[in-house]
C-alpha cells in the first residue's frame, strides 16, 4: 500500500486551539468526532497516519453495529455462522446476530464523512498538563480525548510484556470460506486461540495469545499452512485484556487505551464504537452547558466502570478456558452450540455493548 502520511520533513507546524481535541482517527476517534457532529464545537482529530491508512486489526464486527454506524457499504462478507474447533472435534453455531468482515479504510472513510471535524495529521508523543506535544507542535483544548490505542499516550504508558496485554498477527492471502473459524488448540498457541475470517475472495487468519511473552508469528504462519494458505500480508498488534480508568487528569480515554477490548474474544471494535459514543455525549452536554466540564467527565468514568463486572467475567473465561481439558472443552461447545444456549449467550455477549445504544 503506497504511504499517504507526509514525511516529517515535509510537516508544517500547527498551531491550533480547538474546542475538542481527538488523538486518533480510528474507530473510538471517529465514533466520537461522529457524536458531536451538528454540536456547533470546533473537533479537531489528530493521527500519525492519513484516515484508513494502516489498519492493525482483524477488521470484523457484529452486522448491527455496522448498519447503526452507517459504515454498511464498507462490508465485505456477512458471516452468519461460527466454527469453534479442538483437537477433539468441531462445534458449528448459528448465531442470532452475524459477523461482517468489512474494508478497514473504507469503514473509516464513511466515519469522518459523517462528522464535521477537522483532520491533520501529526505524531502525538505525549502530554504535558493541558498541552498535547505533537511533532507539528503543541495543541491544546478545553476537552482531551486520547483514542491512540493501547500505548495510552496522554497518561502512564503501556509497556509489553509487563502491562495486561494479549498480542495477535495475521496474515491476509487470497480465499474464500463462509464461517467465522475459530480454533483453541494448545498444539497452536498455549493461551489463546486462532481465527479464520473471510473477507470475500481474502481470508484474515491469525493467532492471538493472552500471554503476551510468547511470540505469535510460527503460530500464524502454521495455521496458515494448515489450511492451505499463504503467510502473506502481515498484520499485527498488541491488545488490552483488563478495563483501566476511563479518565485521568481532565482527559478521556477511549477505546484500547481505557482497555475498551474485551476479554476473551479480544474485540474491540464494538467496544470501541460504544465508549466512543458515551464520551461523546458527555462532552456535549458540557458543551451545551448542561453540565460542568468536571461532571462530564465523572460521569463518563461511571459509566465506563459499571461495565467492569462483564469484563471482569470475560476476563474469568479467559484464563479458564485455556486450562480445561481438551475433550471436556469439546463437550461443553457441543453443548453450548445448540440453539437455545447458543442464542442465550451469544445475545448476552452482544449487550455488553448493545447497537442499540448508538441511537439512543
Amino acid at each position: 500500500m503506497k504511504r499517504a502520511t507526509l514525511a516529517r520533513g515535509e510537516r508544517t507546524p500547527l498551531d491550533e486551539r480547538p474546542d475538542v481535541l481527538i488523538c486518533g482517527a480510528s474507530f473510538a476517534g471517529l465514533a466520537l468526532a461522529r457524536e458531536l457532529t451538528g454540536s456547533g464545537a470546533d473537533v479537531l482529530i489528530v493521527d500519525r497516519y492519513e484516515i484508513g491508512e494502516r489498519a492493525t486489526s482483524a477488521c470484523a464486527a457484529p452486522t448491527p453495529w455496522l448498519h447503526a454506524m452507517g459504515v454498511q457499504d464498507s462490508i465485505r462478507q456477512e458471516i452468519p455462522c461460527m466454527a469453534f474447533h479442538t483437537p477433539h472435534g468441531s462445534a458449528r453455531f448459528r448465531l442470532p446476530w452475524s459477523w461482517s468482515s468489512f474494508e478497514y479504510r473504507a469503514l473509516c472513510q464513511q466515519l469522518f464523512a459523517q462528522t464535521d471535524a477537522r483532520f491533520a495529521i501529526a505524531k502525538v508523543e505525549g502530554r504535558s498538563g493541558r498541552t498535547v506535544v505533537t511533532d507539528r507542535g503543541e495543541l491544546t483544548a478545553p476537552y482531551i480525548v486520547d483514542a491512540l490505542g493501547w500505548r495510552r499516550v496522554l497518561a502512564t504508558h503501556y509497556q509489553p510484556p509487563e502491562a495486561p496485554l494479549s498480542r495477535g498477527l495475521e496474515v491476509h492471502p487470497h480465499g474464500a470460506s463462509t464461517d467465522l473459524d475459530v480454533w483453541i488448540d494448545r498444539s497452536l498457541v498455549r493461551y489463546g486461540y486462532a481465527w479464520s475470517v473471510p473477507a470475500d475472495g481474502e481470508q484474515r487468519i491469525g493467532v492471538g495469545s493472552y500471554e503476551p511473552t510468547h511470540h505469535v508469528k510460527e503460530p500464524t504462519q502454521d495455521i496458515a499452512q494448515r489450511l492451505d494458505r499463504d503467510a502473506v500480508r502481515y498484520q499485527g498488534n498488541w491488545f488490552p485484556h483488563k478495563l483501566r480508568a476511563a479518565t485521568e487528569d481532565g482527559v478521556y480515554f477511549v477505546g484500547d487505551s481505557a482497555g475498551h477490548c474485551i476479554p476473551l474474544s479480544g474485540e474491540g471494535i464494538r467496544p470501541a464504537f460504544y465508549f466512543g459514543i458515551a464520551a461523546a455525549r458527555e462532552i456535549r452536554r458540557a458543551l451545551a452547558g448542561e453540565q460542568s466540564p468536571s461532571s462530564a467527565l465523572a460521569t463518563y468514568h461511571r459509566f465506563s466502570a459499571r461495565h467492569r463486572p462483564a469484563f471482569t467475567a470475560a476476563l474469568a473465561l479467559q484464563h479458564a478456558i485455556p486450562r480445561l481439558p481438551p475433550k471436556t472443552l469439546t463437550r461443553l461447545l457441543s453443548l453450548t452450540g445448540r440453539q437455545r444456549p447458543c442464542h442465550a449467550l451469544f445475545g448476552w455477549y452482544l449487550t455488553v455493548a448493545d447497537p442499540k445504544f448508538a441511537n439512543a
